[in-house]
């Protein structure tokens, strides 16, 4: 990046915080070309302006990526979640024992199962639960807990508690952002111990997250989930990003678009 004022340096630092959580003295000294004590200087004005808060080794946003709800979050890339879901679905044997997470893709395969045979379905998510309360060859398990309002899930030690007594052939997972180096990101810290207890349940994990999420980091709470993990996205994913994913073990699928199928 060219050499830029200090201002005009600051307001890209919160910019990027808001937008990409990119906020590193580290990272920020190598986007901008300057020193480490600039970066860190940068951060003290903007941090005494009540424009960023400090954290180890970096700053991040007051403000970054205040958290949209579920209901906001639906209508998103409606067409590539479908694509998704329809994928997911079709891997679902009768007999089997899953394990939904909360969230709109999950949600939309939750839609896709209404037509399932003998199959179990336990969820941490209510859309789930609405789109199955009703469906006579769906056995439906409610993991109970906490319940977030934005994300409509439920979370905490009464979740986790219940999980214990469960096994799954298949658990989906979904996300608010997926890195490479980090695994999946969430707003909250209950979300992501969960997603990781929910992981190791299962025989088959899979993350759904259509490609805007891939290469985000919205928030600064994170999910490792085990190796053999695979990544179900749509047909625009960043072919960068899907090749550093198997650099680091994660199987990735393209779901092609529901008219194509």
């Amino acid at each position: 990046m060219s050499a830029i004022g200090s201002k005009a340096r600051r307001d890209r630092i919160v910019q990027l915080a808001t937008t990409t959580g990119l906020t590193s003295v580290e990272e920020l000294s190598q986007l901008f070309g300057v020193t480490a004590s600039t970066i860190r200087r940068d951060l003290a004005r903007l941090t005494t302006d009540g424009r960023l808060a400090r954290t180890y080794g970096g700053a991040m946003a007051l403000s970054a990526h205040p958290e949209a709800s579920l209901r906001q979050r639906t209508g998103e890339a409606y067409d590539a979640k479908r694509a998704i879901a329809r994928w997911a679905a079709a891997q679902v044997q009768p007999g089997e024992t899953l394990l939904l997470d909360a969230g709109s893709t999950v949600g939309a395969l939750a839609h896709e199962l209404r037509t399932a045979k003998d199959v179990t379905i336990a969820t941490t998510g209510l859309t789930a639960l609405q789109e199955l309360a009703d469906v006579e060859t769906v056995h439906v398990e409610c993991l109970g807990g906490t319940l977030r309002p934005l994300s409509q899930g439920f979370v905490g030690p009464l979740t986790e508690a219940a999980l214990e007594r469960l096994t799954f052939d298949r658990v989906f997972l979904g996300t608010d952002g997926v890195s490479p180096e980090h695994g999946i990101c969430e707003a909250d810290l209950r979300q992501t111990r969960l997603k990781e207890l929910m992981a190791r349940r299962a025989d088959h994990v899979y993350v759904l997250a259509h490609a805007a999420k891939l290469g985000r980091r919205p928030f600064h709470a994170w999910a490792t989930l085990p190796e053999g993990w695979t990544l179900v996205t749509d047909d625009s994913a960043d072919p960068g990003i899907l090749a550093e994913l198997r650099a680091h073990g994660v199987a990735t699928v393209l779901a092609e678009p529901v008219g194509t199928l």
